[in-house]
């Protein structure tokens, strides 16, 4: 699949998840204090998961801003490419897998991306 697919389709998933959420937490709360108080729980977690999924929907059209530009695949750090098996797991890899690891970064994009 070509990378222009593999992003839109990415992005298509962010902004499907991120609609649903905002669904969820549009809806009206019970009038009952113990469900209302659980339900209120729900939305912190409902929150934060609309938050990744913005950050999701972020990351997609900053590397779809590379794409049309040319650079994507292309590390932001060293300017070297980022390897393929990288940008196949994490298409929206903004960094090689040394400058990732030399900036700390590896792990923190692939959490906010799970």
């Amino acid at each position: 699949m070509a990378h222009r697919d593999v992003l839109d389709a990415l992005l298509h998933d962010y902004t499907t998840r991120a609609e649903a959420i905002r669904r969820d937490l549009g809806r009206s709360h019970s009038a009952d204090f113990a469900e209302q108080a659980q339900q209120r729980q729900n939305d912190e977690v409902l929150e934060a998961l609309l938050a990744e999924a913005e950050h999701g929907v972020l990351l997609v059209r900053q590397a779809q801003r590379r794409l049309a530009e040319g650079r994507y695949g292309e590390c932001l750090c060293c300017g070297e490419p980022i390897e393929a098996a990288r940008l196949a797991a994490l298409p929206v890899a903004e960094y090689c897998l040394r400058c990732a690891e030399d900036l700390g970064d590896y792990s923190s994009q692939a959490a906010r991306l799970k």
